[in-house]
């Protein structure tokens, strides 16, 4: 059976690997060191000098003690680090990186402040863009984004050595937050207009943002008892904190922006009678793609095959790895098989690792090349012991005479041509089947959107997907209804979601204005 090649234990052989010194202290001593060399500023600096500065890793926990804990991998920059990494920054002119980032974030200036160690200044800067700059800075895939277009990973000729936006973004949110001394936008006078936001997730909380700050009343309706759609249910603890969510959330409640937990739009109120019967001149449907996606083969309904959503929302926001104390079960499993190759089978991997398993089989049908995940994911995953069986595909799910998941078969590919996607297409060897002795399998193949607002929401227009069908600000078949997000897009993530809220907050309020 493959190993992994992380420093986990998994079933009775220790996993090795490489172990590079990410410590903290270790790496804030060597940017000090570099930064005296520099004469402790960034000032007056040429392009090449700044070129030569080495980029700056990210402190992180061991692999081998942080794949059993909750606790962030991630332990961000020290102030000389920060600095140190915004001095590599060219401040090009044209300020290429921002066309890369769906919220169009002020980086030039943002990250120009932290090299000269105005903190206050950068975060002040990218609020006025983004209330979730701390989410932002963590789960945010920059190396796709702003960064993919940075002049000096391009002058390096490698992505991963481009200016570290995502990690400067969160360095100063961290810090405001830390002082305890965060700052509260600015809202204009009271316009008497209500506005309801349906979803809690980064659509949603942007949308409410700008909204606010127009001066309307606006209340977020959420079907969860937690506010922060796929950041708390979704995203594990140990990528992003729920404190950190919870911190962003209450800022948009100093706004004064409502918030009305355990509300099912299609159930508690329609989208209609929002607008017909409770006093809402518009609505921002933000619903996020929470329906999970199954491979429709053999076994799939034994006990022990989960979602990919079940999971992470049993171990996330249900807090399972509590054991004894959680408010839910989740299977006991020694052996994890997990389906698919994105951002979220890596987490439901990594989670498996967390909450006891001894060995984990991440089961991709492309090579690691194709794999739509973060690098960083990918790398952490494997750190931590998770084996990768790629060119690889479920065929099916084996059980015993009592429902339960007793292992998982699997069929050999090879790559073909490539498909609509551009990515090369999968082909199966005949006769290359093999089976994963495993209890437990989690299917991570995306998602699509849950019907209710269809069934309940007569003359709001769907595509064959079931998506909501919207123009580029976000305006519906319905007069007065925006959509944002996944409910839009499909499964996107965090940033580009994000996005779309503020495109559709400024028609919405244009709208508001008209009336």
């Amino acid at each position: 059976m493959q190993l992994g090649e992380g420093g986990c234990r998994t079933g009775s052989a220790k996993i090795t690997m490489e172990h590079h010194d990410t410590s903290k202290e270790r790496l804030d001593s060597l940017a000090r060191a570099k930064w005296a060399e520099l004469g402790g500023s960034a000032e007056g600096l040429k392009p090449a000098e700044r070129l030569r500065i080495p980029s700056q890793p990210m402190p992180s926990q061991p692999a081998d003690v942080r794949c059993k804990n909750m606790s962030e991998v991630a332990l961000g920059y020290t102030e000389t680090m920060a600095r140190l990494e915004a001095a590599r920054c060219l401040q090009c002119p044209t300020q290429p990186c921002v066309s890369g980032c769906p919220v169009e974030l002020p980086i030039r200036d943002f990250v120009k402040a932290i090299a000269q160690g105005d903190f206050g200044g950068a975060i002040g800067m990218i609020k006025e863009k983004s209330l979730l700059p701390s989410v932002c800075g963590r789960v945010c895939p920059q190396e796709v984004q702003c960064q993919s277009l940075c002049t000096v990973g391009k002058a390096l000729k490698d992505v991963g050595k481009a200016v570290a936006i995502g990690r400067l973004e969160r360095f100063v949110a961290d810090l405001e937050r830390s002082s305890g001394k965060v700052e509260v936008p600015s809202v204009a006078a009271s316009t008497g207009k209500r506005v309801a936001i349906v979803g809690s997730g980064p659509a949603s909380l942007t949308c409410a943002s700008d909204v606010r700050r127009a001066g309307h009343d606006v209340t977020v309706f959420e079907a969860f008892h937690k506010f922060g759609g796929v950041m708390v249910y979704g995203i594990p603890e140990f990528r992003l904190p729920k404190a950190i969510v919870e911190s962003e959330v209450d800022t948009l409640r100093r706004m004064g922006v409502k918030f009305r937990s355990n509300m099912l739009i299609g159930r508690s109120y329609t989208v209609h009678s929002l607008l017909e019967t409770e006093g809402y001149s518009a609505v921002f449907l933000g619903t996020g793609a929470g329906l999970p996606h199954f491979m429709g083969i053999e076994g799939e309904n034994l006990v022990g095959v989960f979602s990919a959503n079940e999971y992470l929302t049993r171990a996330n926001l249900m807090r399972a790895y509590e054991r004894g104390r959680a408010a839910t079960l989740i299977v006991e499993a020694r052996r994890v098989a997990v389906l698919g190759g994105g951002n979220v089978a890596m987490d439901a991997a990594r989670s498996a690792l967390r909450l006891g398993a001894e060995e984990v089989y991440l089961v991709y049908r492309r090579t690691e090349v194709e794999m739509p995940a973060r690098r960083e994911e990918v790398e952490h995953a494997r750190e931590e012991g998770v084996q990768f069986h790629l060119l690889r595909n479920a065929k099916r799910v084996l059980g015993n005479e009592r429902g339960q998941v007793i292992g998982l078969e699997c069929l050999k590919y090879e790559l073909g041509e490539p498909d609509a996607s551009g990515r090369r297409s999968p082909v199966p060897i005949q006769g290359s089947e093999y089976v994963l002795d495993v209890d437990a399998v989690i299917v991570a193949i995306g998602n699509g959107s849950n019907p209710l607002l269809q069934q309940t929401t007569p003359g709001l227009e769907f595509n064959k997907r079931g998506n909501i069908i919207a123009d580029e600000r976000g305006a519906t078949s319905i007069p007065g209804v925006f959509a944002g997000g996944d409910i839009v897009l499909g499964a996107a993530t965090v940033i580009l979601a994000m996005g779309q809220g503020r495109r559709a907050a400024a028609a919405i309020n244009e709208y508001l204005a008209e009336l």
